[in-house]
């Protein structure tokens, strides 16, 4: 199993406060401050200090299952139809254990998350990678998508924005994707973690509000991204009742519950009376860092993000590899950003990532400078 870069470039990164962080997905926009109120205000209360219950606090459920509702207009019973896990990596996983058997298949995307990749593999299943037409504006190969389904193939996990290129799937996308699932009977795991990181007034579209969706579709969440609350770990799993129970079970087993603290936190940020503003206005923040990259970065071939918190550069088309690419953004540019070796199979070792959620704008205004002198372009 091999690492996927982060951690060794943010290592060699160390603690210089001359580079610039793009490599790991953080962001400097603080989490809402109820949220961390309550938090605190969780500290060593003994209701918060327990194992239980293990599908999370009843208050979060209905949080979330508040939260689904205004997205997409379905109750989901937060008794029997939700539960809360340690993040979303443990969410992703507990849901391929959850709806696959051992040699079942799995749709991706490529790229994709080397963690979702390899999860799948821990899950036992078979990653089929479906990739996107990145040069041709990120559009998903729907004839490719079709023809990656076989008799084996029992989940599509689909993100939108589409991490790690951050294009935005449009309902046409969503409508292919939909009509595959109805027509093989598979289930979609919906990666709904940037859901609504969405740039240029882009349309959200949850895909279980598509005809016959509510039925195959599981939500995956989490505080991360929207709320910006990282070091909480707290995701969620929403679907009908009878997917649910499994994943519940795997989840017990898994990851059997996340913090009290922290699920007072998350519960305090999804039900603040601003929540859609608040994301709103991180939103606003992330997309002036989108635009301010983009101009940078004039001339060379990037692929701007549509929404999320990063975009991806193909160097190959500047003659390098993504691990060169790599260390010579660091050693020269003092920018630290992660090859996508391992991260797909078409689409991979030709492009590094950026994050530009995690830098303030005058910093960013120093990326062409540092790209230049990084591959002595004058």
């Amino acid at each position: 199993m091999p690492g996927f870069s982060i951690d060794r470039v943010a290592a060699d990164a160390g603690d210089d406060p001359a580079v610039l962080r793009m490599e790991n997905m953080d962001t400097d926009i603080p989490p809402p401050r109820i949220a961390i109120e309550a938090t605190k205000a969780a500290v060593g209360r003994d209701e918060y200090n327990s194992y239980l219950p293990f599908t999370g606090s009843l208050e979060l459920r209905q949080a979330v299952s508040d939260l689904l509702f205004k997205q997409t207009r379905h109750r989901y019973n937060p008794n029997s139809e939700i539960v809360i896990t340690n993040g979303l990596g443990e969410c992703i996983l507990d849901a391929l254990i959850g709806t696959t058997d051992p040699g079942d298949e799995v749709i991706l995307t490529d790229p994709t998350y080397a963690g979702i990749i390899w999860r799948t593999r821990l899950a036992g299943a078979v990653p089929r990678l479906v990739p996107l037409n990145l040069e041709a504006d990120g559009r998903l190969d729907l004839e490719a998508l079709c023809n990656a389904v076989t008799d084996r193939t029992r989940v599509m996990l689909i993100a939108s924005p589409v991490f790690p290129c951050c294009i935005v799937l449009t309902l046409q996308e969503w409508e292919a994707i939909a009509e595959l699932c109805r027509k093989k009977n598979l289930w979609l795991l919906y990666n709904a973690a940037m859901g609504r990181i969405l740039f240029d007034n882009r349309p959200y579209v949850h895909p279980a509000t598509l005809l016959g969706m509510k039925e195959r579709t599981v939500t995956l969440g989490c505080a991360t991204k929207e709320q910006r609350m990282i070091g909480w770990r707290v995701g969620w799993a929403v679907g009908p009742v009878d997917v649910l129970k499994g994943i519940s079970q795997v989840h017990i087993y898994n990851g059997l519950t996340p913090g009290g603290i922290s699920q007072a936190g998350a519960c305090a940020a999804l039900r603040a009376a601003d929540e859609a503003e608040d994301t709103a206005r991180a939103v606003a923040e992330w997309q002036k860092r989108r635009d301010t990259v983009v101009e940078q970065l004039r001339g060379y071939p990037i692929i701007p993000a549509e929404g999320g918190w990063c975009m991806l550069v193909n160097v190959q088309k500047m003659g390098f590899r993504a691990g060169e690419a790599s260390r010579l953004l660091l050693e020269k540019g003092q920018i630290a950003a992660t090859p996508m070796t391992q991260w797909g199979e078409k689409n991979s070792d030709q492009y590094v990532r950026l994050v530009f959620s995690n830098e303030p704008l005058e910093r960013l205004k120093q990326l062409k400078e540092r790209f230049d002198r990084a591959f002595q372009k004058e």
